[in-house]
């Protein structure tokens, strides 16, 4: 056994065991540090915390006869600041957000501000450059639940007599619109760390944010954690909970690393990604578990004005050893995707229970600049997925999602307010419990998606009297389907490659306007 240290913070760091299995090691192992047991744990990835600033310790590991062992040292730190001495009281009934907001701007660079046991009521708090918050075990970050409490962050401000440019604060999916802050903000911030076992709970639970979802009442829902054109931000190790609306949303950033965090919304609770990095690049999700009432982890890039005026593609994402739980969609790309999304790496996963795997959604309107390509999914363990992959260009969302122009099916000219999707590879897969489809897939008649590559795949589905009828695809007139092997509808080229499917009710794709079909190894087996 051998191990990688990802990330080294001034009082933990993050390791990744090697091997192929996702998640998991085949058996539980022990961590010991300078020589003490710290603990035992059976996850591919881990934060030892615990540790004291500007120290070196060993860690070693030890499975049976097996052990690796590598020595770090923490980062320094100016300085440890408790938000008690300004006066927070933890109490649940005071609220705090001023005496902690006072903390945060007071903390000196490279400072730490610490939460000690204790439920912290607050309003929206603002980020500074530099800082590292520690939410200890035990100590939770509670949103207020009334909405007078939350300051509004303005979608756009245009500069008098529109010289210079626009300034961008507020986005509600996808576009630049008033939006209430979030309970953490950061606005034009970096090399700021969120750190600890505790909680950064929403509250929307206690509040009225579920309520009535689509109506904005005075500015639209925040997010739990909004971090706006902000760099090199790291977060490890805490539980965020409750969301309003999107639950982690990195917006124009660039480099952001999610560490073994634990997020969790209520299945019923609306519009609650996840994980929703925007028009960002370099983005690491690593070892998290996310379990919500929407899309697990949704890659967008805004819609079409922010394309034209505020242009920025989201490249560089890496989705690895992380369990995705519920949602609708373990590992989503859209339907915001007018800037383009591209690199995006998804490995070592598990899939469990979500109605959809891998996810694709656009639809015509978002623009030519809105290309999803170069995409690789590997090395997946999916259990009691609904629809393992779907892809759709025809996905009716905003105002006039089921309008003539996006729904209808038949050939239109491609012009400058058509997507495309490049190439989809899916690659050593494992899917059980499958039930609606194995693959939905459906291009454009104009756009046909570039192509789609399956290579060394398992894929069984629940017995017929189990299996339950299901729309894989959110596109007007789209049948139910059921035991579907691969459905592939408007696609330049597929490339099927040792590829086993079992207990489908059907026994060979259906296809519809496919250009180039490559089939080697395309088994049917039965139930």
């Amino acid at each position: 056994m051998n191990y990688s240290v990802i990330d080294i913070f001034g009082r933990s760091v993050t390791i990744e065991l090697e091997g192929d299995r996702p998640f998991y090691q085949e058996g539980p192992y022990e961590i010991y540090v300078n020589g003490a047991l710290y603990g035992s744990d059976s996850r591919n990835v881990i934060a030892i915390d615990g540790l004291e600033p500007a120290t070196s310790y060993s860690i070693r590991l030890v499975r049976g006869e097996e052990a690796c062992e590598q020595v770090i040292t923490t980062e320094a730190e100016t300085i440890l600041m408790d938000v008690h001495l300004f006066g927070a009281a933890g109490d649940g009934v005071h609220v705090d957000t001023a005496c902690i907001q006072t903390a945060l701007y007071s903390c000196p660079e490279g400072g730490t501000v610490h939460f000690t046991k204790g439920t912290y009521l607050t309003g929206p708090l603002f980020l500074k450059s530099g800082i590292t918050l520690w939410l200890d075990e035990g100590a939770e970050l509670l949103g207020l639940p009334d909405r007078k409490d939350y300051p509004i962050l303005p979608g756009m401000i245009i500069p008098p007599m529109g010289e210079g440019p626009e300034y961008n604060l507020g986005s509600w999916e996808g576009n630049p619109l008033d939006t209430f802050a979030s309970l953490i903000t950061g606005i034009c911030v970096k090399n700021v760390d969120i750190v600890g076992r505790g909680t950064i709970n929403g509250g929307a639970d206690t509040g009225t944010w579920w309520k009535n979802p689509k109506v904005k009442v005075t500015a639209w829902r925040p997010r739990t954690v909004f971090l706006s054109h902000c760099s090199n931000i790291r977060l490890q190790g805490v539980k965020v909970c409750n969301s309003p609306s999107w639950t982690v949303h990195p917006y124009y950033c660039d480099g952001v690393r999610a560490l073994n965090l634990n997020i969790f919304n209520p299945d019923n609770s609306p519009n609650t990604d996840g994980f929703d990095p925007e028009s960002c690049t370099d983005v690491l999700v690593l070892g998290t578990e996310i379990s919500v009432g929407d899309d697990c982890i949704a890659i967008k890039s805004g819609k079409y004005y922010m394309s034209q005026y505020h242009y920025r593609r989201t490249s560089g994402v890496e989705v690895r050893n992380c369990r995705l739980m519920r949602g609708h969609g373990s590992v989503t790309l859209g339907s915001e995707v007018a800037c383009g999304v591209e690199k995006v790496r998804v490995s070592k996963c598990l899939f469990v229970r979500t109605d959809r795997g891998v996810r694709l959604k656009t639809r015509r309107g978002r623009g030519q600049k809105s290309c999803l390509n170069d995409l690789l999914f590997e090395n997946i363990v999916m259990e009691d997925v609904h629809m393992p992959m779907t892809v759709n260009m025809f996905y009716y969302c905003d105002p006039d999602g089921h309008s003539d122009y996006v729904q209808n099916q038949a050939f239109r000219p491609a012009d400058e307010m058509t997507p495309s999707i490049g190439t989809i590879h899916l690659k050593d897969i494992e899917c059980t419990g499958v039930d609606a489809s194995f693959v939905c897939a459906c291009g454009l008649p104009e756009m046909p998606v570039e192509g789609i590559i399956l290579e060394n795949i398992r894929a069984s589905f629940r017995p017929a009297e189990e299996r339950k009828p299901h729309v894989p695809v959110m596109m007007d007139g789209f049948p139910e389907l059921s035991g579907v092997s691969l459905y592939l509808k408007n696609i330049h080229t597929v490339k099927i490659s040792d590829v086993q499917i079992t207990g489908a009710a059907d026994i060979e794709p259906t296809i519809e306007n496919v250009q180039k079909l490559q089939m080697e190894n395309l088994y049917y087996l039965k139930e």
